[in-house]
Parts: structure tokens; sequence; C-alpha cells
């Protein structure tokens, strides 16, 4: 019957009641100040402190520890550094293929899609605007109109670094402070424009099809977000956008397709946009769909 059927609901309505109840608190709590205090915590090196919450999250998330580098949880200096773990070298296998586009992050695709003249598809019932997204910039979100997006969403057990989806050149990379809404599928479908809102990293490279952005998207609890030419990005105290250009061949940055670029200090949300024509999305990306770094994530339209 319909009453027992959550999933029928949620065909119906953009968000059930336990989303609102899990995300209008949000609106109401010191985000800023509860970040500030994480990560203070995460990175205090008090021993039995940080032991007890490596501890308490693996068993909370059933973290697989015979997936990372350094399998033994007390062998961490601080819970951020546990948190930000490197994974062993044989777990995850870059997508090689000349024209094979590899995923960035480990997590599960929220959505995947075309831009629609400027809109991005968020959540039933919402939408939000490229320009937004990309700090209010014409110009930045020009090349990416009518392209393509694909949402990607980092769970807290997932293995926060984010890698290159393809060898680029970095042009530019902008910081937009910004609010800390939880980014989970609850809150999307509870907060109008969630990724144009919310703090975010935004970082525009050259690539073999053409421009392409990683979006590193804040959230409550992310302390801060880093990139690997960088280090940390973020800064509580911003009031306005910070751009940096990277073109200049003294600080050119170029990463190859699997490399690092950046991290989360506690988990969140990558966003992914291609402009028109360039790319085309492999049929496994579906909103849902579990992801892992270095899988198959779409494949080059090569240009005539």
């Amino acid at each position: 019957s319909m009453h027992r059927n959550p999933s029928f609901l949620r065909k119906l309505l953009p968000a059930s009641f336990a989303d609102y109840r899990n995300t209008l608190p949000q609106y109401l709590i010191p985000k800023r100040l509860l970040s500030r205090l994480m990560h203070a915590l995460t990175r205090s090196r008090w021993r039995a402190w940080k032991t007890w919450q490596i501890d308490w999250f693996i068993r909370r998330y059933q973290v697989n520890m015979n997936l990372a580098k350094i399998s033994d949880p007390r062998s961490y200096a601080d819970f951020n550094s546990f948190f930000t773990r490197e994974l062993r070298g044989d777990v995850r296998t870059v997508a090689t293929g000349v024209d094979e586009i590899a995923c960035p992050v480990d997590g599960h695709v929220s959505q995947v899609g075309a831009i629609d003249d400027g809109r991005i598809f968020q959540a039933k019932g919402h939408y939000y605007q490229l320009e937004q997204l990309l700090g209010g910039s014409a110009s930045r979100a020009t090349p990416f109109k009518n392209g393509c997006f694909a949402t990607l969403y980092l769970s807290p057990k997932d293995y926060h670094r984010i890698h290159m989806p393809l060898r680029g050149r970095l042009r530019e990379m902008t910081y937009v402070p910004g609010r800390l809404f939880g980014v989970n599928a609850g809150t999307a479908c509870v907060v109008p424009g969630l990724f144009a809102r919310n703090e975010r990293v935004i970082c525009i490279f050259d690539t073999d099809a053409g421009p392409m952005a990683l979006i590193l998207v804040g959230a409550l609890f992310v302390a801060s977000m880093e990139t690997v030419w960088s280090g940390v990005v973020t800064s509580p105290s911003a009031r306005t956008a910070t751009t940096w250009n990277y073109d200049a061949t003294a600080n050119s940055v170029i990463l190859e397709r699997g490399a690092e670029m950046g991290r989360f200090n506690m988990g969140s949300t990558v966003i992914v946009l291609f402009g028109p024509g360039s790319m085309r999305w492999d049929p496994a990306v579906q909103p849902e769909a579990p992801i892992l770094m270095g899988q198959l994530l779409g494949s080059l339209i090569k240009q005539n």
C-alpha cells in the first residue's frame, strides 16, 4: 500500500518529512563555529582522544582499513591524518584508454546529466545556476553552458582525496566563501541552490576535452579543503571570492590523469563540468550508483 512504500512517496514529493526535520536545524546552528571546533578536535594529537575518535569512526562507518596504505589505526598522528588516509597503490586502477576520463573520487553519483542552458539539476524540484556555482562569473560559465555535469558525493567512510579525471593544465582557482550546509541527498532535496551557496573551491583546467572544472564543495563540519599546488585554500574569515591565475610558465601546474589534485578534510561533494560536445558519460554513471576513484567516468568525443 502507498503509506508503507516511502519510495512511492519520494517520487511524488521532492523531500520527505525526515529530510526537512534533519535539515531545518542547519539554518539555525552556528555552522562556521562548529566547523572551526571540528577543525581543532580532528587535529588534536592527545593520544587517548585521537585513538577514541579513530576507533569510534571505524566502527560507526565500517571503514575497511585493509585498503589503506597504513592499515594500523594507531599509526596516525591525529584524526584528520586518518580521515585523509592514502590508499594502497594496488587497490584502485585508473582508466588508461587514450579517450577515457577517470572518476576523480570514491563515493556515489548524486546527479549526472546535461547543463540545460545554464541550469544544473540538484534534486527533484531544485535546480541551480551554473553562473552562481562558478562564483557569479559569466565569463567563467560561458565555456560550460549547454555542457555536462556530474555531482559526486563522498560519504564519511569514503577515501577523501581527489584525483584528476584527465591530464590537465591548471588555468585558475577560485575560492568562494559560503554557507556550510550538509550535502547529502536529504539536504539536497530541501535547501534551494545548495551547491551554489556552500563554500567551494573552483579549479579550471585545460584538457584534451577542452575546459574542465573540478569544484570542491564544502559542507557542515568540512573545516578545510586543500589542493596539491597551494595547500589549504579555505579561510574561515574570508568574505569575498579570491581567484588565482596560473597562466605564466613560472607557476604552471600540470597534473596527469589519476594524479592527486586535492583533498577534503571532512567529507563532501565534487562537481565535474565539461563543455558542450566534448565528452559523454559512461552508461554506468547513474544517480545513486557507487563509484571508485579511477574507474571509467566517460569518454572524449573526438572533434572532427
